[in-house]
């Protein structure tokens, strides 16, 4: 399994020789509402898709919303490529054109190409429904790896522990009045007690990105990947918490489970 973190959300996860494009912002700025004043990420050095794989097998979505279906990275993708969505982000990728597009609801699972079994779970409360999380299995091998990008795990999960990898976030992220909207800080231990991975990675804050707008004077962090470590140690787990280089493939050889 290797693995390709981009900052904010965006990931390329390759297992069971496919490669998965998980809530590409590729290219551009991430703005919420075409609201620049209230929010805008700019990435410090630009990715372009002139020098990105252009062999990408699954697009991935877990949310509609701007930082996940980032719709200047989508336009300039290829419509061809398939797209694995919630119901709000297949609707995005739908309107954009994309001609192969899948809604997966909690509990429908898809398969590509009969290599990699992508199951959907409830994940973080938007509006007045639930998006997306996503446990992902490589047959041949047998890994499995879980994402959700807000810290909001369902209580069904640990009926899937094991899992080798987790890919969630490690911090909290508050705004005054709303709370928590990513909620990392307390979710990774959870996640790291209940399905004993061999190897967490943090998402959702890191990358080399930069943040303005109203929301930023606003915005209160709460928790780090140091105190994750210390917490991991203090609870005598076994868990390896690797921080991602933005573009840098990590390749993880996982080790055998004990039956």
């Amino acid at each position: 399994m290797q693995l390709t973190y981009f900052g904010a959300n965006s990931w390329l996860l390759e297992l069971g020789r496919q490669r998965i494009l998980v809530d590409p912002w590729l290219v551009g700025s991430l703005v919420f509402g075409n609201l620049q004043w209230f929010f805008k990420g700019e990435r410090r050095q630009p990715i372009g898709l002139g020098s990105f794989p252009d062999n990408i097998d699954l697009i991935l979505l877990s949310q509609g919303l701007e930082d996940h279906a980032h719709q200047p990275t989508l336009k300039q993708l290829d419509k061809t490529i398939p797209v694995v969505g919630s119901a709000n982000a297949a609707q995005v990728a739908e309107e954009l054109g994309y001609t192969q597009v899948t809604k997966l609801t909690p509990g429908q699972t898809f398969t590509l190409a009969n290599q990699v079994e992508i199951r959907a779970l409830p994940g973080a409360p938007i509006g007045l429904q639930k998006e997306n999380a996503y446990l992902l299995k490589e047959w041949e091998s047998k890994a499995t790896l879980y994402y959700e990008p807000h810290g909001f795990p369902p209580s069904e999960i640990k009926n899937y522990a094991p899992v080798d990898v987790v890919i969630n976030p490690v911090v909290n992220l508050e705004l005054p009045v709303a709370g928590a909207i990513i909620k990392g800080k307390a979710s990774a231990l959870q996640l790291a007690q209940s399905l004993k991975p061999q190897v967490m990675l943090p998402t959702a804050a890191g990358g080399d990105v930069e943040y303005e707008g109203l929301v930023m004077s606003l915005l209160r962090t709460e928790g780090s990947a140091a105190e994750l470590r210390s917490q991991l140690s203090k609870h005598n787990l076994s868990t390896q918490l690797i921080e991602p280089q933005p573009g840098e493939p990590i390749s993880l050889p996982l080790g055998s489970r004990v039956a």
